[in-house]
């Protein structure tokens, strides 16, 4: 780092279970009891969040809402309102907008700031996270939580840990003492498949995997290894970016009864093909690999993906491949609750560029 560059200065803000959270500020007789936001128990649906006495049952964003209710057969089961959530997501970007120029959103309900900069001229990165969460409280009724730290990683990992309507900071000088002290899970990018991996190697805490070398991780984890490797040692160098390129663009369904049949399979692709060659055209946009998502009926989910030599958006090409790469898989003897596809390796202002002309008799 040179001399006179400041150290930054990062803020993660999480809202707290926000779906949730909006169903019991609008639904006051909601409060206190384990509600959930998703599908209904008896269809496929799922959780898309839930409240922190429903998480208290083992329930979480993602899972079926069947087992949810498996789990706790009294919870609240409510459709979510998710034009109500854009609303209050846009009032939360707005008093974001009023602090920093540097706004990366993450997702509708959190979002990275870079405050080293900001445009109330304030020094202190804790004072600016406690007024934002202030802000937010008086706007929406709704709290937040905040991390404060040198770096992404650093900050989003803060957020976290006192869940909800939490402000923790990580300075400098602490960031080794945390990390070191960390839960392998805490790790924000290991999920519990990589969670188990890592506990069966031996890692159990952050220390344990500042003590596997560069070689190892990547051996054992490859390209995501050099991630691990740097992330527990405080490094991350990934800026925030008010502008968050698209990286795919893609459609798909969770079908209320299992598809047995692949000529209905293929019905339903020609249908996502054509939803996504309208979106990439209105994001302009042209893509190299298609890929085939499947999920089966006990939650296996499979991909297979393919690279063309030219970008496109052409619906009949993106259906070709995907139903190929459909004829690859198991589907003639299986059944299939879930089907999508994407086309990823995006180029920007793709319709631009020259493309092969097809002909079509």
């Amino acid at each position: 780092m040179k001399e006179n560059t400041p150290i930054k200065k990062i803020i993660h803000i999480d809202m707290d279970a926000f779906f949730a959270a909006v169903e019991v500020r609008d639904h006051p007789e909601y409060k206190g009891k384990p509600l959930i936001v998703g599908g209904d128990p008896g269809s496929r649906g799922v959780v898309a969040t839930c409240s922190y006495e429903a998480r208290k049952y083992g329930i979480h964003s993602a899972m079926a809402s069947a087992i949810a209710y498996k789990l706790c057969p009294h919870a609240i089961f409510v459709h979510g309102r998710y034009e109500v959530y854009s609303q209050i997501s846009k009032q939360i970007r707005g008093i974001f907008d009023e602090f920093s120029h540097l706004v990366e959103p993450v997702s509708i309900d959190e979002a990275y700031l870079d405050v080293t900069y900001n445009k109330k001229g304030m020094k202190s990165a804790t004072l600016i996270a406690k007024e934002i969460k202030k802000r937010i409280l008086e706007k929406t009724k709704l709290t937040a939580s905040a991390g404060v730290s040198y770096n992404k990683f650093l900050a989003k990992v803060a957020s976290d840990m006192e869940k909800p309507d939490g402000l923790v900071v990580i300075p400098p000088e602490k960031a080794k003492e945390v990390l070191e002290k960390l839960p392998i899970g805490k790790f924000y990018g290991i999920g519990k498949i990589t969670e188990k991996k890592m506990k069966n190697l031996g890692i159990h805490c952050g220390k344990d995997l500042k003590a596997q070398s560069l070689e190892e991780l990547v051996r054992h984890f490859g390209k995501t290894g050099k991630y691990y490797y740097y992330v527990v040692r405080g490094i991350d160098k990934r800026e925030v970016t008010p502008e968050r390129e698209r990286k795919s663009i893609g459609n798909e369904n969770t079908f209320a009864v299992d598809l047995d049949d692949p000529d209905a399979m293929k019905d339903y692709l020609q249908q996502c093909a054509e939803k996504i060659e309208e979106r990439m055209k209105k994001h302009n946009a042209l893509g190299r690999t298609i890929t085939l998502k499947i999920k089966y009926p006990d939650f296996y989910q499979a991909t297979r993906s393919r690279t063309i030599n030219k970008p496109t958006n052409d619906k009949h090409i993106i259906y070709s491949t995907a139903t190929k790469l459909l004829d690859e898989t198991l589907v003639k003897q299986c059944r299939v609750r879930l089907l999508g596809i994407s086309v990823s390796n995006l180029e920007k202002d793709g319709v631009n560029l020259p493309q092969q002309l097809t002909l079509r008799f």
